[in-house]
Order: C-alpha cells, then structure tokens, then sequence
C-alpha cells in the first residue's frame, strides 16, 4: 500500500521514484530532563514500518507494523511521554541497557588483581547498570544518512566501573522490516561491558497483553541455559536444554508452557550454539503471531539472549501508552548479550573491554508477515 502511495504522489508532484524513495527520519522535541533537550527521532521505510528512538536511555519508544490485512499497530510497550520513562514504574521499556545489562552478583568484581564495588539496586546485586545506568541518561545523537547515531561518555567511576567509556548506538531500519541496532564502545582502563538492547514486544499490539501473548509461536536457536540462585544469579553452571522447558528450538506456543516454567515465567539466559563467532551475526529466534501474520526474526553476534516473558510486572499494572494497563505477561524481550554476571566466572564468555579494544554488538530485530 505505502508503495502505491509513493507512485501516486511522485506522479502528483512530478518526482522520480528514486527521489520518493529517500525517506528522511523526522526529528522532535520530545521535553527535556534537567534542563536537556529530549529528541525524538522517527525512522521509516516503504513497508509503512515506523521506528520512534528518543535520546533518553537511546530508547525505543514505538515500532509500528501492518499485520496480514495492512492494518498498523505499535508492537512494542512504552509510555506517551518523557515522565512516563522517568518513572520508578519504568521497567527499562526500550532501553539501551550498560554498562553492563542484567546482573552483578553481590555488585562486586575484580579486574587485574583490583576489586570494583558497583552500586546496587536490587537487593545486594546490581542489575542493568545499576542506580543510574546508561538507560536513564541522555544521549547525544545526530542523523547519518538513513541512520541515527546517539553518543555517550560515561565518565571513570560512574556507578563504580572504572575507566571512561564511550559508547555509540546506531539505530537503521531498511526496507527489508529489519531495525539493525549496532552498539559499539571503547575505554581508556579495563573494565566489564555488556549492552543490550531492552523492548518489550507484543506482535498482536502493545495493548493486546497476555491474551494475545500466550498465543505467540517462538523459536530460539539455544542448546543451552545458564543455571541461576534464587536471586537470578548464574551459579556458573551451563546446562542442556535438552528434555526440559527451556528446549525451545522448536515450535513452541508460550501458553502451552509458561504455567510449567519455574520463575512464573522465562527469565533465562539462553546460550546460542558453539563455536560462536562475533564477526558474524546469526540466528538467534522467530516470533509468530499466527492471528496477525506478523513475524519477528533476531540475529546477533552475541554468546546469549534473554528471553524474559514481563513476569515482573506488578499486580497493579503500569499504565502505558493510550491510557493501556499493562499486566503480567504482557510482552516478550529478547535481549541479545554476554551471560549474565560473565566478569564473575571465568567459563563464561569473556566480558572485559581493554584499553585499545572495541566492544561491538549487533542485532537485528527483523519484522515480517506471513499469511
């Protein structure tokens, strides 16, 4: 349909289709958190496919697709506005996660013989980056070509880490369905790096909840799992999902299982098969809805992913966009990283980002129909 809108227009306005066809991101003042200008960037192709990214936490705040019918709807959760995102109820929607993503057991390690104590908050570890990480600062950012590229100096001790960091997020999205996010950085002292990217999706729409997510179809290209304390902690011990709940390398309906998975819920990280190769991304899962048609594909370089099914989303709710209640279950993440706690055990994959070295991850959410 976008298609045939183009051709009309370029014949209205007497323009070649290689002129339609350059579709510049739109920028927005999007309010401001202390004083700092917040920019939305919305970014588009000739599918009708929308991508919003604002410059706090270098988060996504919408994605919006046509199911099997052409009818658009947003598929990811996340608030109206800026106070939304600065709220304690902000579950890290859309977020890009450092400097380390998921967990710090007891929010301490050790690098060259030196221990670091990083601040925590959720009980005695350190989750996301902990108090004040990456996802709640505002980034720089600029448009390049059909790219926005957002830009952040965590300085020597923030939260804890040592060493400064500089780091990049790039947000593209091509005419394939496919939003390549591309997060890089480099430090002038050794410290432990591992971003992620963190939306919560519902391919039925955002407001659909777990009625439309338990009839969700996934696939994840993992053999094994990282077995976690009661506390999500990795105890260091990588498992087989072979004959167990975590075995979703084939099709699999979430409603069917989730009832039967410890935690009320996935929460795991999941181990992409041996040998692994950053230089290249991979297959790492595949969505359906089948009522909707719409489809989502992960590739990445990363080790892992965690599936995570929203099992913390409290009793409450938390009010979202267009005055929607959000409840338990009613999103899935798959977020592309090293293990969990990595700088914690050494039979993980190596999580430490030295001087002269660059930290470079990939992953492409690619979004699709099938009827």
């Amino acid at each position: 349909m976008c298609l045939f809108v183009f051709l009309i227009l370029s014949s209205w306005l007497g323009m070649s289709m290689a002129t339609m066809v350059q579709r510049p991101i739109t920028t927005s003042t999007w309010g401001s958190v202390n004083g700092q200008e917040i920019k939305k960037f919305t970014l588009r192709n000739k599918a009708c496919y929308e991508v919003d990214v604002v410059t706090y936490g270098a988060t996504v705040t919408a994605i919006r697709t046509p199911d099997k019918e052409g009818n658009i709807t947003d598929i990811v959760l996340g608030f109206d506005n800026i106070e939304g995102y600065l709220s304690s109820n902000n579950p890290y929607f859309g977020a890009t996660i450092g400097r380390v993503a998921n967990r710090i057991g007891k929010a301490t390690f050790v690098v060259d013989g030196q221990r670091y104590n990083v601040s925590k908050n959720i009980g005695e570890d350190s989750l996301h980056g902990g108090i004040n990480g990456w996802s709640m600062k505002v980034w720089d950012a600029a448009v390049d070509d059909d790219r926005v590229v957002m830009t952040l100096v965590s300085p020597d001790g923030d939260e804890g880490y040592p060493g400064s960091v500089t780091t990049t997020a790039t947000f593209q999205l091509n005419d394939d369905g496919e939003l390549r996010i591309e997060m890089k950085a480099k430090s002038d002292k050794a410290t432990p790096i591992n971003l992620t990217n963190h939306s919560y999706f519902n391919l039925a729409g955002h407001a659909t909840n777990a009625e439309e997510l338990y009839k969700h179809v996934f696939t994840l290209n993992a053999d094994r799992w990282t077995v976690t304390d009661s506390g999500n902690i990795p105890t260091g011990e990588i498992r087989s999902v072979e004959n167990s709940m975590m075995d979703l390398r084939n099709l699999t309906t979430l409603g069917e299982v989730i009832d039967k998975v410890p935690g009320d819920g996935y929460d795991y990280n999941f181990c992409l098969p041996e040998p692994h190769d950053q230089r290249k991304i991979s297959f790492v899962a595949k969505v359906l809805h089948p009522a909707s048609g719409r489809r989502l594909e992960v590739y990445s370089n990363q080790p892992g992913v965690q599936f995570y099914t929203s099992n913390f989303i409290p009793e409450t709710g938390i009010s979202g966009k267009n005055g929607v209640q959000y409840f338990r279950h009613a999103a899935f993440c798959l977020e592309t990283q090293n293990y969990p706690d990595a700088i914690n055990h050494k039979n993980f994959p190596n999580s430490l980002l030295r001087p002269g070295d660059i930290y470079n991850h990939i992953v492409v959410y690619k979004f699709g129909i099938e009827k």
